[in-house]
């Protein structure tokens, strides 16, 4: 291919002197059955980002070591078999990503790249990777969904900054005692292998906070519950108390100094688990079921209040004094941990007066939003209704001879001169919720309410939902609402049903699901958290 028949991208590329080039596609893959990668994009020694993805790219060839420049090589989703040695030559090179790849091997050049802090190799057919010792710089490694039988090479004290290594999903045996030497590692992800032991070095890693090791066939039958109910300090704390050191030897299988006498206090370690278990209360998270409603987010909501969570609660079992404890529990935690609805504000509707099918987060115009607020006998606009509220409030106010609203009437502040207001729609379209204001009377809680729908919405930040989602479900645990599944449960300890929801764009790609995995970490607590 000549110089005259560059790809567009790569000549406007060359033309504007860019620094970036990104190539994904359809149309690219054409290109590439046709006649191949365009040569002429070696020749922009300017360029210090590459992008290509989602082709049908096969190959690297060696002249990707001309761009010595380049700090960003992005290659996922291809094709690609193999990387050249030349790779080696990208000596200014800070992100590293061939994922989603058909990779079995990768070049020992891969092992020396000084500057290389971020190496995405997930998602291929890979069995080893060179050692890692002198990417002194290196701080985010994935290698999740590969064919791995030994954990990477890079247990190096030098790797002072490695603080993420994601190895889940292969076929790793043993965590080696060498791990204590990554004293920054924060998130390690070993889930989906094949460990049976743990060795207590683990623990000496002081700054891990996110520990996965859940989908391991590991032997220590309490260990394999902590890991599937607890979070990772209580599973690190364990580690250290109660887990062999293999770096001298002592965790060799069959070594035990305890014999028989070690053996039957396992066992019975095993049962006082379920002794224990009995004597907590009990959340048990549903994985999303097809009947399900799913809430899609739309991109009006965005410049507005553009963070949701939600969820399902089933079972649910009030009495008119404990359905007025809940609506007195909405309120402190619209008070509190809501910041006075600042934060977050949460919802709750009957699921069964919820219509059948997916609901809708968006943002409209005050004027075409309609909505039979909480409470009241009539439908109003979101412009009417906000007028017609501040019109109450200024009454009582003046009737009552006070400075300050009460009730809803201290939010309406919250809304006051947006273009748009923030909503969720049913499947008919209406509106049962116009936070952080009020939701709509069709969808009206009540003691008779057996199966709830929450929601909570933000304008700051989808961490700030999760907390608040968090906190109300721990305390409707506390307030024993739902129904006892287990008949022989004493009554000191309560149950709650929880079905998770999903969030996802007009396109339906998913955004998020409520509780996951990462949800529900609660410390201090006698609350089991059951995932199904």
């Amino acid at each position: 291919m000549t110089s005259g028949e560059s790809w567009p991208e790569v000549s406007q590329a060359r033309k504007e002197n860019r620094h970036e080039l990104v190539l994904s596609g359809a149309s690219v893959s054409q290109r590439l059955e046709k006649s191949g990668l365009d040569k002429a994009i070696f020749n922009l020694q300017g360029l210090n980002y590459l992008n290509i993805n989602d082709t049908c790219l096969d190959a690297i060839p060696d002249e990707i070591g001309k761009l010595e420049n380049l700090t960003s090589l992005v290659l996922h989703s291809n094709k690609i078999a193999k990387l050249p040695s030349a790779i080696g030559k990208l000596t200014k090179l800070k992100v590293l990503d061939v994922s989603r790849n058909n990779l079995d091997f990768v070049p020992d050049d891969l092992g020396n790249l000084p500057q290389l802090m971020t190496l995405n190799l997930g998602l291929n057919a890979l069995k080893e990777l060179p050692s890692q010792a002198a990417n002194i710089k290196l701080s985010i490694l994935d290698l999740s969904n590969n064919e791995f039988g030994t954990f990477p090479d890079v247990c190096y004290a030098e790797l002072v900054h490695l603080a993420e290594v994601r190895v889940n999903g292969n076929k790793i045996k043993e965590i080696p005692s060498t791990i204590s030497a990554l004293q920054s590692l924060k998130l390690l992800d070993l889930s989906d292998n094949s460990i049976v032991i743990v060795p207590k070095e683990l623990s000496d890693c002081g700054k891990l906070k996110e520990l996965n090791l859940k989908g391991n066939p590991l032997s220590d039958k309490r260990l394999y519950k902590l890991v599937d109910q607890c979070r990772t300090k209580q599973v690190l704390d364990y580690v250290r108390q109660h887990c062999p050191k293999v770096g001298d030897g002592s965790g060799a299988p069959g070594k035990s100094k305890k014999g028989k006498k070690g053996r039957k206090s396992s066992e019975s370690n095993d049962s006082n688990i379920n002794s224990v278990e009995k004597l907590t209360h009990k959340l048990r998270v549903l994985k999303v079921m097809d009947e399900t409603p799913v809430v899609q987010i739309t991109e009006h909501v965005k410049t507005v209040r553009p963070h949701i969570v939600a969820c399902v609660v089933r079972n649910l079992s009030f009495t008119e004094e404990s359905f007025k404890k809940f609506i007195q529990l909405q309120t402190k935690l619209h008070e509190g941990i809501c910041e006075k609805r600042n934060a977050a504000t949460i919802a709750t509707h009957d699921l069964d007066l919820i219509k059948p099918g997916n609901l809708m987060y968006t943002a409209k115009p005050p004027k075409e939003i309609e909505i039979k607020p909480l409470m009241r006998q009539k439908s109003y606009t979101g412009a009417a209704l906000f007028q017609h509220l501040q019109t109450e409030a200024d009454n009582l106010r003046r009737e009552k001879k006070r400075n300050v609203y009460s009730g809803i009437h201290r939010y309406l502040y919250l809304l006051e001169g947006k273009a748009l207001y923030p909503c969720l729609l049913d499947s008919l379209n209406q509106v049962i919720s116009f936070p952080p204001i009020t939701n709509s009377d069709i969808t009206k809680m009540s003691p008779s309410t057996k199966a709830m729908f929450i929601e909570v919405t933000s304008a700051s930040s989808q961490q700030v939902c999760r907390k608040v989602a968090d906190q109300l479900l721990n305390e409707l645990v506390m307030l024993g609402l739902g129904c006892s599944t287990e008949t022989d449960s004493s009554e000191d300890y309560h149950n709650l049903l929880v079905e998770q929801i999903k969030v996802v764009d007009v396109e339906g790609n998913m955004k998020l699901v409520y509780p996951s995995r990462s949800d529900l970490i609660f410390e201090n607590s006698n609350i089991t958290i059951i995932r199904e």
